[in-house]
């Protein structure tokens, strides 16, 4: 079952998320941090596939504060008009975003919650780490995590990249890696978005690889 609830941000926002309930009693929230495309149909069903596994899953709009229902395809209309939204986006602004969906998910389960998030998601999910405290994060090819590698996650991180992704250098990731040791980081012979089935980039191997390493480190720190 899903379905689409306000959320009210610390400083009075008022955005909308997708939530996805799992069949039963859930073993703990998970946040889904949207690409730049919005909660679209993918990021939906993305939600969808981690309710199935038994985590809440609530996918705040973190464009809302930019437009509401912000909802785009991943072709090249769909990504000039993505692409126009990234100087409009305030990180700052969408971290309390982002927590308000941990609270909500806190409310609705009592049980723990954490963070994953994709491309623009994944940055998110490093600063969700950094700024407040989840319970776990991961992040799938955060293009700008090495721009806040001089923060310090208060819970355990795991991140995700492609060998091929010509949008993150490697000296980034290096960037990230040397500052913090202790978070999990995973190289796959993919390019960016490999885990988005339905752009060109969507590499099958690489994703259920992630996928498993996710739900595994997500279970091992939520549940």
């Amino acid at each position: 079952m899903s379905e689409s609830v306000p959320l009210r941000a610390a400083d009075g926002h008022t955005l909308s998320a997708y939530v996805a309930h799992p069949a039963s009693d859930p073993i703990a929230g998970l946040v889904v941090l949207q690409e730049i495309f919005g909660v679209n149909a993918h990021i939906r069903s993305v939600a969808d596939g981690w309710a199935r596994d038994g985590l809440l899953a609530v996918a705040p709009a973190l464009f809302d504060r930019i437009r509401p229902g912000i909802e785009l395809g991943y072709d090249p209309a769909g990504m000039r008009t993505a692409m126009s939204f990234i100087p409009k986006f305030d990180i700052d602004k969408a971290v309390l975003d982002i927590a308000a969906a941990v609270d909500y998910a806190a409310a609705a389960t009592h049980k723990k919650v954490g963070v994953i998030g994709y491309c623009l998601g994944g940055t998110m999910a490093w600063l969700s780490a950094t700024r407040f405290h989840p319970a776990a994060a991961v992040g799938y090819y955060g293009g700008r995590i090495a721009n806040y590698a001089a923060e310090n996650p208060t819970c355990p991180v795991m991140l995700h990249f492609g060998s091929q992704d010509r949008h993150i250098p490697a000296a980034d990731v290096e960037k990230v890696h040397s500052a913090h040791p202790e978070v999990e980081i995973f190289w796959y012979d993919a390019g960016h978005a490999f885990n988005c089935d339905p752009r060109p980039s969507y590499n099958a191997a690489a994703a259920k690889e992630a996928r498993q390493r996710s739900l595994d480190f997500l279970k091992k720190h939520l549940a």
